[in-house]
């Protein structure tokens, strides 16, 4: 695939910096998913060896109480027959309060959302522009690289707080890679563990509502104005972490969302968050094997902001 450096963008005139607009055409719906190819999928499909599945997806009803002022998902089992059938609903459900993708409509810079779409058109869910359907319609399959952040900093005698700011930079991902011996190809899905959801599970009750209270979780993650040009430049895919918001957050003040007006309106790229990724961090530590097959089935949503992801790591 034929596609200029971070340094080169943007492509087309009038587009903010550092935007990838027009490089995968005009009309693109799909992102840097447009890096991920029949050969790397095929690839990919090769990675599985043991036949152990890892599902990547938190319990839907945490965190609980819901962060950023949601309502907390209620869920109803009802009996539609007597004795025969039972149903069930659920009220509250936020697409994006538990494991979710961060869609293309979630986000907006200063000039628009990705591709140059306008806001009107994002906010209209008939309009048919960048909804998480078109990630449905094409499914999410690829390598997985777990980047055990805990894992390394704990080898380097450095102890890290899940709940507070703490930046992960370039410096520091390929110091992790390379203790992975993982070297990235295109097409690449990164999984970050930070170890929040791990910290998060063992929070009383008590303690979870007195942190939901602060309305802005603190959290380890990716931080820094080197960050797009080095996943760009890597041609990575997407990116998630088992954190709130992907990006580093302070405590009572959250995270500025600067990455995330950079990777989802200006370069298109699909951001994963609260992933639980503790059962395959295990699995990765005790063979050693950091790579993955990779499967994920977004809700086919029309005009959709966000989605669960339904995804499986395969080893």
């Amino acid at each position: 695939m034929d596609v200029p450096n971070f340094a080169e963008l943007p492509v087309r005139d009038g587009a903010p910096a550092g935007s990838s607009w027009g490089v995968f055409g005009d009309n693109d719906e799909i992102g840097t998913l447009n890096f991920i190819g029949p050969e790397q999928v095929a690839a990919a499909a090769k990675l599985v060896t043991t036949g152990h599945v890892f599902p990547l997806n938190w319990d839907l009803s945490l965190p609980s109480p819901a962060f950023f002022k949601r309502r907390s998902i209620t869920h109803t089992v009802i009996e539609r027959r007597e004795g025969f059938v039972i149903d069930d609903y659920l009220d509250s459900f936020w697409p994006q309060a538990s494991s979710q993708w961060d869609g293309l409509r979630h986000i907006a810079d200063e000039q628009g959302h990705y591709n140059g779409v306008g806001f009107p058109e994002a906010l209209d869910p008939g309009s048919g522009r960048l909804g998480v359907e078109h990630w449905a319609q094409r499914g999410i399959a690829g390598r997985g690289v777990l980047v055990d952040i805990v894992a390394q900093l704990e080898a380097e005698g450095i102890e890290l707080d899940p709940f507070d700011f703490f930046p992960i930079r370039p410096d520091l991902i390929e110091r992790t890679l390379n203790q992975a011996r993982i070297r990235l190809m295109t097409g690449d899905i990164l999984v970050f563990r930070t170890g929040w959801v791990e910290a998060y599970e063992r929070l009383s009750g008590e303690e979870r509502e007195a942190y939901a209270a602060t309305e802005r979780p603190g959290s380890p993650g990716l931080h820094g104005d080197d960050i797009p040009p080095f996943l760009w430049d890597n041609r990575v895919a997407a990116v998630a972490a088992d954190n709130p918001a992907l990006e580093a957050g302070r405590p009572r003040k959250g995270s500025d969302l600067s990455l995330h007006r950079a990777l989802i309106p200006r370069l298109g790229m699909p951001l994963g968050e609260l992933w639980d990724v503790a059962a395959l961090a295990r699995d990765c530590q005790q063979d050693g094997v950091f790579e993955f097959f990779l499967t994920s089935a977004p809700l086919r949503l029309n005009g959709g902001v966000g989605t669960p992801p339904n995804v499986l790591a395969l080893k």
